[in-house]
């Protein structure tokens, strides 16, 4: 019966054993549902919402700016770079799949050898000759997982950085969209700005003709020429801004901004496709740093399978086969045949604690993994949490602020007749003149914050580019 098992006892070392410890996803070190209160509004049930996200193309509704992201996806050089980074890391994996498998060369070498008088046999000088040919195959059992356990490890770290290139696809798509935004805010303020400015000149010319006929005084002039100048400054602000912005996108995009983008839509919330309602328990699973950071978690294990393996024998065989002759005429002769077979083992036996060193250095490792891994999910779930408390409060924020504003436009009214009437003096209509300006301004910039929430949101659940319209 011993002699019986020894065939399958053969078959299961050469089939080789792994030493990579069991994989366990770590548990999510956050809360199972989403934040709930005053500044979340309402939620909506726990539905799944990650299959109904829709890609970039549908979710920004600006041509102009779809334009520009199509753009920055085929130009963009950090995109470029992530993408080389992934080509980088495939070639590395099949470079350490190859070392799974025999190696076959060819071979032929030549040597001669002169035998000085002393050292020869005969007493007599001779010169020896010998020339060989052949195949010469390299192979390491891998009885104990070293090598499958590297090739695991090569294989986990290019999942992680294709996973990278996708958050850094959406990092990009996120980048161009908020500074496009930003963009057409900044000339809508400054078309404001210079509006506003045109009134306040006109203004300023009034009260100085007022001033002259003596039914204005110095008090009036200066209020007027201070709103002048505060607009002249928020003027120059603007347009440096504006070209600012310019620079932004050109940076994002690789190239020049397009010439000929097509006629944007008015800068509102109806500019993007709202994420939809609801709170879905699994959304975060289309985080690709999250996956990328599983994927670094999975290689450090697998690496400790690689550092276990270390302590055992490590079997390597080695054999050749071909021709060799004294003469290079008869390295093909009959009976010129040779070939040679080695097998070696090597055990580790003294090492200074190297091996030992070498294990605990992966498990640190793996828990390092496990760390970061857990700190992608908890940043992950803060950034849709913010994103959540933005959606429930900046509607009522704009509603506020666009009801300011109309409160404002009546008061100028008002104001300016009370003027004409001669109830009350300019610096009334300069005063209400002046908060409508502050007013629009802040509303403009609170439809901007609104507008970039979303896009964050977008971004913190995991929306990008869908990869078969690239």
């Amino acid at each position: 019966m011993k002699f019986k098992s020894l065939p399958v006892f053969a078959l299961l070392m050469l089939s080789g054993c792994s030493l990579i410890p069991d994989y366990q996803q770590p548990a999510a070190p956050v809360q199972a549902q989403w934040p709930t209160g005053e500044a979340y509004g309402v939620q909506g049930d726990q539905r799944s919402i990650a299959a109904a996200l829709p890609e970039a193309r549908k979710f920004f509704k600006d041509p102009a700016l779809v334009r520009l992201l199509d753009a920055a996806l085929e130009n963009n050089r950090d995109l470029r770079i992530a993408a080389k980074n992934v080509e980088s890391y495939r070639a590395l994996y099949r470079i350490q799949r190859a070392e799974r498998f025999p190696t076959l060369d060819g071979e032929a070498s030549g040597n001669r050898t002169r035998l000085p008088d002393d050292l020869s046999p005969t007493g007599d000088s001779r010169i020896d000759s010998q020339y060989q040919v052949g195949l010469v195959t390299a192979y390491e059992l891998d009885l104990f997982g070293r090598i499958r356990s590297l090739s695991s490890q090569a294989l986990e770290k290019y999942l992680a950085t294709e996973e990278a290139q996708r958050s850094v696809q959406i990092a990009l798509i996120g980048d161009v969209a908020t500074t496009y935004f930003l963009w057409r805010t900044d000339q809508a303020l400054l078309e404001l700005t210079e509006a506003t400015l045109t009134s306040y000149v006109e203004s300023l010319a009034m009260i100085e003709s007022s001033a002259a006929a003596g039914t204005s005084s110095e008090l009036d002039v200066r209020q007027a020429r201070t709103l002048v100048n505060q607009a002249q400054a928020q003027q120059a602000l603007y347009t440096r801004r504006i070209a600012q912005n310019v620079n932004a996108l050109q940076l994002l995009l690789g190239s020049k901004i397009p010439t000929d983008l097509p006629q944007n839509l008015p800068l509102a919330m109806s500019a993007i496709e709202k994420v939809p309602a609801g709170l879905p328990a699994d959304l975060l699973l289309n985080r690709p740093d999250i996956r990328s950071a599983e994927h670094q978690l999975m290689a450090a294990n697998a690496n400790i399978g690689a550092a276990r393996a270390a302590f055992f024998p490590r079997i390597s065989l080695t054999a050749s086969a071909g021709s060799a002759s004294s003469d290079l005429d008869g390295l093909f002769n009959s009976g010129s045949d040779s070939w040679s077979f080695a097998p070696k083992i090597s055990v580790p036996i003294f090492n200074a604690g190297k091996l030992r060193a070498n294990l605990d250095y992966a498990e640190l490792q793996k828990d390092v993994g496990v760390a970061t891994y857990e700190k992608s999910i908890q940043t992950a779930f803060r950034e849709v949490a913010d994103g959540l408390a933005a959606r429930g409060t900046y509607g009522k924020q704009l509603s506020a602020q666009s009801e300011l504003v109309d409160n404002y436009k009546a008061y100028f009214s008002l104001a300016q007749q009370r003027y004409d009437q001669g109830v009350d003096s300019y610096l009334t209509v300069l005063d209400a003149q002046r908060e409508l300006f502050s007013s629009q301004q802040k509303l403009l910039n609170d439809q901007l914050d609104q507008i970039n929430s979303e896009v964050q949101l977008y971004k913190a659940l995991g929306g990008g580019w869908s990869v078969s319209q690239n």
